[in-house]
């Protein structure tokens, strides 16, 4: 990790005096000064990271690691049919860059090729890194309480196309936006009404192993009953779409 955080500092500051010795235009200083900034927000992102690893070692060891279970899908968000042979549920925090990765590069495709064939049905839960991510769990709940309302997936992917923006203030404004009734959802908000169904998200996480954002773990759905699901496969990160097709199609390989 420190080397790369030196990767990542010395790739920052080549950036920068590259692009300032060729910036001809006022307009371009501007945006190699976003960039900057933004490049700025990524290393205190690293950095929390790293503080966090180096705080509590202690607490990941004693978490176990994934082993195979059944457990029961419940009021989770979903998308997919019921009884698609595999489900995929994905441990999620608003907050972290790697989710954003996964929601902005790997889950379109996964819609694509497997959602929308009826092979997957795709489930998040909630799993803030409250220690890190100040707004993160608020934000959970904002697309909670939009689920309450038809519209868990509209708040799922405005609060991750406006990451860097989860006040309180901007999770009513984007109610407004997705067609909700406001005053419901603000009370929801306000009176924390889905802070128990995310700590049983982030109690759920913990006995399936899931570490850290974002956690992925694969399993085959009871044929018999659509809730049960026999959790198979654990994948962790920002992993490739080729990897998840290889766990899908190995898991959809093992029921033909």
């Amino acid at each position: 990790m420190k080397n790369f955080l030196i990767s990542f500092i010395a790739a920052s500051l080549l950036l920068f005096s590259l692009s300032a010795w060729s910036a001809s235009t006022k307009q371009e200083v501007i945006e190699l000064k976003a960039q900057v900034a933004e490049m700025q927000k990524d290393l205190a992102e690293i950095k929390k990271l790293l503080k966090e690893g180096a705080r509590a070692p202690a607490a990941r060891a004693r978490q176990p690691a994934f082993q195979e279970q059944v457990i029961s899908i419940g009021t989770s968000p979903t998308k997919g049919k019921a009884d698609a042979p595999v489900t995929i549920v994905e441990y999620s925090d608003y907050q972290c860059p790697y989710c954003a990765r996964v929601y902005r590069d790997t889950l379109p495709l996964i819609q694509k090729e497997y959602v929308d064939t009826g092979k997957v049905r795709y489930v998040m839960r909630e799993n803030p890194l409250e220690s890190i991510h100040q707004d993160a769990m608020n934000a959970s709940q904002a697309a909670l309480c939009a689920g309450d309302q038809g519209k868990y997936w509209e708040m799922h992917n405005l609060l991750f196309d406006n990451q860097r923006k989860l006040s309180v203030d901007d999770l009513k404004t984007y109610a407004g936006t997705i067609g909700i009734d406001t005053a419901t959802f603000n009370e929801c908000l306000d009176g924390k009404q889905h802070v128990e169904t995310v700590r049983r998200d982030l109690a759920s996480g913990a006995k399936l192993g899931v570490r850290g954002t974002p956690g992925f773990v694969f399993g085959l759905t009871d044929p018999d009953d659509s809730d049960k699901v026999k959790m198979m496969k654990f994948l962790k990160g920002a992993q490739p779409v080729t990897s998840f097709r290889a766990t899908i199609d190995e898991l959809l390989k093992s029921v033909e």
